[in-house]
């Protein structure tokens, strides 16, 4: 009876000392006591010449419960990716993304802008891109050139301004220029491109109208394929409105 109670005494409080350990509490002082306490308690439970099997296997008991109950200190790993630090090339990766067994977003088209955050998926190799992943253009975008909401009528500055464009290209007749609509994101990627073009025609049939050679200009339009900044914003989205001059090689 007085060995069982000692083995209950020795349990409770071998388990209370490993569970309530401070983080700095040397492991190895727990290892070292938790088998002496699985001895005690094997002891205390076995008789007589079964004594020394029962303490024998009560250490061994006791350093695996120590051994489960000693905390282990986890793998840093700052944007939670599945990633350790140790091991993250692309550190701060934003959360919910999909990482590989580096920490690295996948990037389909290796243009150098991770797949979540280009905008012009499948570039083809070579072509240099802007930070949104779209390629980089030689292009005079024509600030100040603007239209009346949802339509391709221009507005009275906008006149003025291709006035001026107007003179400059009829002093050049060789010069061939594409002239580019684009949209934002807002409403239908079908009904942009096609309002994008309206509007790209209305600048050609202006020009053509103040001297320009009017087989010199093509009027494209690329609806929001090709944005210049980000459409989460007001910002980025007035700047994607726009109508850009592209000479033609």
């Amino acid at each position: 009876m007085k060995k069982s109670l000692a083995t209950m005494v020795v349990a409770a409080l071998f388990v209370t000392g490993c569970a309530a350990q401070r983080p700095w509490y040397n492991a190895l002082i727990c290892s070292v006591a938790g088998g002496a306490a699985g001895a005690a308690i094997g002891a205390g439970a076995a008789g007589g010449r079964e004594a020394g099997i029962g303490a024998g296997a009560g250490a061994v008991a006791g350093a695996l419960l120590c051994a489960a109950l000693t905390p282990q200190t986890a793998t840093p790993d700052a944007d939670r990716d599945g990633v350790p630090d140790s091991a993250d090339r692309c550190p701060n990766t934003p959360a919910g993304v999909k990482v590989d067994a580096t920490g690295c977003p996948p990037d389909s088209d290796g243009d150098g802008v991770p797949d979540y955050k280009d905008q012009c998926p499948g570039t083809p190799s070579g072509v240099k891109v802007n930070r949104l992943g779209c390629p980089e253009r030689k292009a005079i975008i024509l600030k100040g050139v603007n239209f009346a909401f949802n339509s391709a009528e221009l507005t009275t500055e906008s006149l003025t301004i291709l006035d001026g464009v107007a003179e400059i290209l009829s002093k050049h007749p060789d010069l061939k220029v594409t002239i580019a609509g684009h949209t934002d994101s807002v409403g239908t990627a079908d009904y942009n491109k096609k309002l994008s073009q309206r509007r790209a025609e209305s600048v050609r049939n202006y020009l053509a109208s103040h001297g320009v050679n009017a087989a010199k200009l093509t009027a494209v339009g690329f609806g929001e394929e090709q944005p210049i900044a980000s459409n989460d914003e007001a910002e980025g989205r007035t700047k994607n409105r726009r109508v850009e001059l592209q000479p033609q090689e």
